[in-house]
């Protein structure tokens, strides 16, 4: 009997670490996947930095290479320019990411940078103990909001892929989840596009990822893909928020300018 569900090629063949429920496992086998199809996986390097997703080097079978924190942006923009041959990933959390990274990532996505960024959404710090993130929802409780975020205080939630599109530069923006099947493969094609586009030297890209961490939640493995669900998606709505085709270029600037 002809086996049609197996091992993507490059992941490595061992069990993941995660907590009970994480999504963690499940973003990287689409990445792994999204390598395996495109056959790339010679030429690709992906950048873990810290949090959970630093783990990523652990399972995804191509080139790694370590960068600080929130600094993994960085590192990918000097890869990429040096052996602009490459495939080059970024593989974040929200802590990372939208805190001490914000800087970075908007910067390398206004530059318009030819890699590609995963960006794993979990509305809180993972491995570094459960505190509130720059994603943490309103009320939402953490170790360092232990009577929910207040924001009157801190302010609303970020929006990553939002925001990022309001920058004229990046070329393909999208918002995409896996806590249930029917949205996994969407996000896989969210993630083979994203690559793709590298590949053409097209634009920079940018696939954020809602994700679950019933540990941190403090909710069973069930409980949180319902308030997942029921919670984040509403705020984060799933989609593109921008591609290629809808970039307004400099010309059409100038045409509108001079009219």
């Amino acid at each position: 009997m002809a086996k049609l569900f197996q091992r993507p090629k490059s992941m490595f063949d061992v069990s993941t670490h995660y907590c009970p429920g994480c999504t963690h496992g499940v973003i990287h086998r689409l990445v792994a996947e999204a390598i395996d199809a495109l056959d790339i996986r010679g030429r690709t390097v992906g950048i873990a930095p810290v949090g959970c997703a630093v783990m990523a080097y652990n399972y995804i079978d191509c080139d790694f290479q370590e960068a600080a924190h929130g600094r993994a942006p960085a590192m990918a923009t000097g890869i990429k320019r040096v052996r602009p041959d490459l495939m080059v990933f970024t593989y974040q959390g929200d802590g990372d990411l939208a805190s001490i990274g914000m800087g970075e990532i908007v910067h390398a996505a206004n530059r318009g940078e030819k890699f590609t960024t995963i960006f794993v959404n979990n509305a809180i710090y993972g491995m570094t103990g459960g505190q509130m993130a720059p994603t943490t929802m309103p009320n939402q409780r953490t170790t360092t909001s232990p009577f929910g975020r207040k924001t009157e205080e801190v302010g609303m939630p970020i929006r990553m892929a939002e925001l990022l599109a309001t920058l004229r530069t990046p070329g393909y923006i999208t918002r995409q989840t896996v806590i249930k099947p029917k949205y996994i493969q969407k996000a896989k094609k969210a993630i083979e596009r994203a690559f793709v586009y590298q590949m053409e030297n097209r634009c920079f890209s940018f696939v954020e990822v809602i994700s679950t961490c019933p540990t941190n939640w403090g909710m069973t493995p069930k409980d949180a893909v319902q308030w997942a669900e029921d919670v984040l998606l509403p705020y984060y709505p799933l989609g593109d928020q921008k591609t290629p085709d809808s970039e307004v270029t400099e010309k059409q600037v100038a045409a509108a300018g001079a009219a």
